[in-house]
């Protein structure tokens, strides 16, 4: 029975029961659910050609045998099975494929694979976020067929394609635009039309990337009170009820001296995001729509794994997607100190409130990844809501481990990225590191700090540009548009600062150690700073420079 039907059939309790009941589990009752599909998936993986590269012929048959026998595993332990697609050798026989950048120039995609049971919990899981995006208060909802959603998803193979074809399954929630036209047309375009037909029809939901949303949101803005030909064109086809709000909107923002907001047009029932870096956006997206944006966490390899609920104290994860394992803040140091050292993890029901942990996944029915190191990290918020009446931890997401540099769910870049960057350019870098920082405005940006090789110290600012020029292709793998992720963070996304010559090896020689290469500690920056200010030799001042 589709979703919708049972709209129609059922109450609304029951209804939030099947889809919802997840958030008043005991602890017992979420990790029994856990142990009885990992024993299920063990079974299925541990037999598979994909599992037994892995196992070298080791065969746990206890979920403590499973963590001891199965390593931590990253995409490179999967890639010769799943890039060639070798579907023989996978645990479930996949419905299809879906993909995202793996690491810049050096590794172009990643894909993965999704069998029928995956799909069948991704798309109830995306109807439990559905729910919960509309709820106000446990067991109220509001959802309609009638209802549309403005398209801000990149269109499949990316596994954002994915939702509109599992609502299509449940619901008819109509996109605007179609999904059929939208994966014809450019970034822009979609915006463009989107909105349009918004106008016309209204919107009830709006889901995408943080970055995206906030993008999208001010275009509305910029459309309502551009030029007269600009706005004369977007109302033509305008229903006269929304002619008469936007006319009412006008003459209120007129009153109070300030721009026209989305809220002035549409009132959404549901308000979705995903990806790095919301946190950059919340509060903006909320002063726009009028209503706080909820955190759903999903991803390529995982599927939708958690989401927030109208509470928006913190990510509550589903306990039929992945099992789920934690790398505690201390052992994730000892492994970025010594990369040979294996870290030990804490299951769902060990966490502590105010841990930070990177998440470790074993996808369930029948997925490919075992004890996978999915690349993020998150803070323990709380354990048991009052709010929301239950005892089981909640998560907030923090950003990509400190190897990967994510720029608003754009980029991924890496130290051998930045190196093979540097190596293309041919350019004389003697020592660089590079840190994800904010601005003023708290928006993201990759600073990277390099310092020359001594004999070349004339020409640093043509360099720099170079340099930038050949790490603006990685930022371009994930959007072919990365015009428009430089209009998306306001700013250029990489910042370059000159040191001179000698700063890396006097911080090293003052603290004992070299300076890590991807996302040091600030204080770690700001002792470099000092080593090139006051202890090493060379010629000119710090360079700051936006190109």
């Amino acid at each position: 029975m589709r979703f919708q039907e049972k709209l129609h059939e059922y109450s609304k309790e029951e209804i939030w029961e099947e889809y919802c009941g997840f958030l008043t589990l005991s602890t017992d009752e979420f990790m029994n659910i856990q142990k009885r599909l990992l024993l299920e998936q063990m079974e299925l993986w541990s037999s598979s050609g994909l599992g037994q590269s892995i196992l070298k012929g080791k065969c746990p048959r206890t979920i403590e045998e499973f963590r001891e026998m199965v390593p931590l595993t990253t995409y490179e332990d999967y890639a010769p099975t799943l890039l060639s697609k070798q579907v023989s050798a996978l645990p479930g026989a996949p419905v299809l494929w879906v993909q995202t950048t793996w690491e810049g120039g050096v590794h172009p995609i990643k894909v993965a694979p999704y069998t029928k049971a995956m799909l069948d919990t991704f798309k109830h899981n995306v109807m439990s976020c559905l729910i919960l995006a509309t709820s106000r208060e446990k067991g109220e909802f509001d959802i309609s067929v009638t209802d549309h959603m403005l398209y801000a998803l990149a269109p499949m193979p990316f596994v954002t394609g994915l939702l509109p074809l599992l609502f299509k399954d449940e619901i008819d929630i109509e996109f605007l635009p179609s999904v059929k036209e939208a994966v014809h047309m450019s970034f822009k375009e979609r915006n463009v039309q989107g909105f349009k037909m918004g106008m016309k029809k209204g919107i009830e939901y709006f889901f995408g990337l943080g970055s995206v949303l906030y993008y999208v949101s001010q275009s509305v803005g910029a459309m309502t009170s551009g030029r007269k030909k600009s706005l004369r064109e977007h109302l033509e086809s305008t229903s006269p009820g929304m002619m008469a709000r936007y006319l009412m909107a006008r003459k209120k923002c007129q009153r109070e001296n300030r721009e026209l907001l989305p809220k002035d047009l549409f009132q959404l029932k549901g308000f979705m995001c995903a990806g790095t870096d919301n946190r950059c956006y919340k509060a903006d997206l909320e002063r726009m729509w009028g209503i706080s944006p909820m955190e759903i966490f999903a991803g390529t390899e995982p599927t939708c794994i958690g989401c927030e609920t109208w509470s928006r104290e913190g990510v509550y994860f589903f306990p039929d997607a992945c099992f789920y394992e934690f790398i505690p803040e201390d052992e994730m140091d000892k492994n970025i100190a010594d990369p040979s050292y294996q870290p030990h993890t804490v299951l769902w029901d060990e966490v502590v409130p105010g841990g930070v942990y990177e998440i470790v996944l074993t996808v369930l029915k029948g997925g490919a990844f075992a004890r996978y190191r999915v690349g993020d990290v998150f803070r323990c918020t709380g354990i048991g809501s009052q709010l929301e009446n239950n005892q089981i931890p909640r998560f907030q997401y923090i950003d990509r481990v400190p190897q990967i540099i994510d720029i608003a769910g754009f980029t991924r870049i890496t130290e051998k990225s930045i190196n093979q960057a540097i190596e293309l350019s041919r350019l004389p870098i003697a020592a660089w590191t590079a840190k994800k920082e904010f601005t003023e405005n708290n928006r993201p940006y990759l600073h990277l700090y390099v310092e020359l090789e001594r004999s070349n110290l004339i020409n640093s600012a043509v360099s720099i540009r170079i340099l930038q020029d050949q790490l603006g292709i990685y930022f371009r793998y994930l959007d072919q548009d990365y015009e428009d992720l430089k209009k998306i963070l306001g700013v250029d996304p990489l910042k370059i600062t000159l040191l001179k010559c000698g700063t890396f090896e006097a911080y090293q020689r003052k603290y004992g150690a070299p300076i890590r290469t991807m996302n040091p500690e600030s204080c770690e920056i700001n002792d470099l700073l000092i080593c090139h200010r006051i202890d090493s030799v060379g010629k000119g001042d710090l360079l700051n420079e936006w190109i």
